[in-house]
This record gives C-alpha cells, structure tokens and sequence, in this order.
C-alpha cells in the first residue's frame, strides 16, 4: 500500500537577506517604501550639495590662481586687490592650524573630566544643573564670544602673557614684548572655550552608555571609582570623545565672528604664540570679502577651498582611527 508523502511539520526558513516578517504587516508596505525613498533622497541630496560646493569651489580657485603672480602655497603675503594680484596662505594656513591645536590641547581634557564629573561623579541634582550650564555654553553666539574676548579675557591675559614670559621666554614660543596680548594663543584660549560645551556634551552622553555590568562587576570586585572609570568607562567611549573632539575641531577650524573680534591681523609668523600677528582662513574671509574685487573675491574662494578639504581630511582621519579602534576591539573580544 503507497503511502503519499506528507508535508514536513518544520517551518522553512526565509532565504538570507530575504524580507524579514514582522507583526503587523508586509515589510513593503507603502509607508516603509515612502520612508526608505525618503532617507536615500536625503542622502543622495546631502552628496549632491558636498559636489556641488566642492565644483563650486574648485572653478573659482582655478580663476583666481591664473591670475595671481605668487606662489598659492608659500607666499607670505595676501594682496589680492593689486595688480598684479599676490596672494598665498602660507600664514592663513599657520594661523588657523596653531590656534585649533593650541585650542584641543586645552579643551579636551578639561571637557572630557567635565564629562565624566557630571556622568558618574556628580550628585543627580548637581548633574542636571550642570550639564544644563553646559547645554547653555553651547547655545551662546560666537559674536558674544568674540565681544567677551575683546572686552574682557584680552585686558586680563597680559599677567599671564608676563609670566609665561618670565618663566618659559627662553623657549621663542612663549616670549612676550609688551601690547594688548590680541595673538594667536589668545584666540586658542577663547576656542576653547567655545568647543568645550561640545566635546563635553557628546562625551557626557558616551559615557553614560558604558555597560554598567562591567562597572558593577569592578565595584564589587574591590575597585575605586577611578579604576573603573579607568578600566570600563574610558575604553569604552574612546571612540566617542575622539569623534566629539573632531567635532569641536571642526568648530575651532571654521570659526570667523569670534577670532575677526579678537585677533589683530597681519601676515607675518611669528616664532613666539604671545606676539602679534598671524591670520586664519575663516578671518581672513570675513574681513576681506566685503572690499574685494573680482580676483580678491576668487583668492578668498581659494582659501575656503583649502579650509574646505583640511576639514574633510580632518573628519576622514577620524573616521579611520574610530573604525580602526572599532576592529581592534572586535578581534580582541
């Protein structure tokens, strides 16, 4: 007697990558496909917009460097008005790049302790008052900074200037001679101040995300706060506080109110940090766009440009030390 096969009883699985069933409905669902139309029109706009500055900006640098009788790279000099016109970057680039350094070495570590004062040292209360200080900073104009600057922090810096002077003077980078300290470490000192909020603010939110497992698991075993703040908090949001300091990098690079506020320029390099001069490219813009002629006009544009792709080779390095420390820590798990 034939017996007729009957149906397995186990479930087949969906091919891989196959649509995934979920409650409630098809996973082509007309909103889901207006939603994912959505996000890759978003997407493909914010390339088209990047393209389009990038082309924007390369066309009118090629204008302006057929016209320019210097050297674009290593002239000292930024006479774009002249006839001929002499332009090069050589200290926008020394100005701009000194006062974001000068500007990271003094916010980071302070911003990352603010970070993890508010997120496992600090009382509930005293937590959210202060993070809320913090929120504020953020919110604040850069031309109030740059007033503040001016008014206030440039008239109580020359003590500091003096005895910068006095006791590090024999190194060149830190000699003074006498006059409103308007320099390059001044505008270091008030962009740290304005990407402190930054840094801390993202920071504050990574560490929060630490496994607390790990955390209570240290406690229990004896350790002090410290350590594991130094074994399970740190390590863990290591790729967050160095994508929150390329973030304030970005801020310190591009910022123009508060530095033209600050800042007295002119196009000499100086050895010392506390003397006068020096220029950033976001200044210079700002100062000179406005009497510019047509070739003035196309020399800031190449100057924007190059501002334009430090910053991209700035958040590209980011981007690969992040995922790198990503592998790492996955081949090590």
């Amino acid at each position: 007697m034939d017996i007729a096969p009957t149906a397995s009883a186990t479930p087949t699985k969906s091919p891989p990558g196959g649509p995934a069933e979920k409650p409630g409905g098809s996973a082509n669902r007309p909103g889901d496909r207006i939603f994912l139309g959505l996000s890759k029109g978003s997407g493909i706009t914010l390339l088209v917009i990047m393209a389009a500055i990038a082309v924007f900006l390369t066309w009118r640098t090629l204008v302006a460097l057929a016209e320019n009788e210097g050297n674009f790279l290593t002239t000292f000099e930024w006479n774009a008005n002249a006839d001929p016109p002499v332009f090069g970057i050589a200290v926008l680039a020394y100005g701009t790049i000194v006062s974001s350094i000068i500007a990271m070495v003094l916010a980071v570590p302070v911003a990352v302790g603010i970070a993890l004062f508010i997120s496992h040292y600090a009382p509930r209360r005293l937590a959210a008052s202060l993070g809320y200080v913090v929120d504020l900073l953020a919110a604040v104009p850069s031309i109030i900074y740059g007033l503040w600057g001016a008014l206030f922090l440039v008239p109580h810096l020359t003590g500091l200037y003096e005895w910068l002077d006095q006791f590090f003077g024999w190194t060149g980078i830190f000699s003074y001679d006498s006059g409103a300290p308007r320099s390059l470490f001044t505008v270091g000192i008030l962009l740290a101040i304005m990407i402190l909020p930054i840094v801390s603010n993202v920071s504050r939110e990574v560490f929060k995300q630490s496994p607390k497992m790990q955390e209570e698991a240290a406690l229990a075993l004896g350790a002090t706060r410290w350590e594991v703040i130094k074994m399970a908090v740190l390590p863990f949001g290591r790729s967050g506080v160095i994508s929150a300091s390329m973030l304030g990098l970005g801020r310190a690079l591009g910022e123009t109110m508060a530095v033209a506020t600050v800042l007295s320029p002119n196009f000499l390099i100086n050895a010392s940090l506390l003397n006068h001069g020096g220029g950033t490219f976001a200044q210079n813009i700002a100062a000179g766009f406005k009497e510019a002629g047509d070739i003035g006009r196309d020399a800031l544009i190449a100057s924007g440009l190059v501002l334009f792709v430090i910053t991209l080779l700035v958040n590209g390095a980011a981007r690969l030390i992040i995922a790198r420390r990503k592998e790492y820590s996955g081949a090590n798990a």
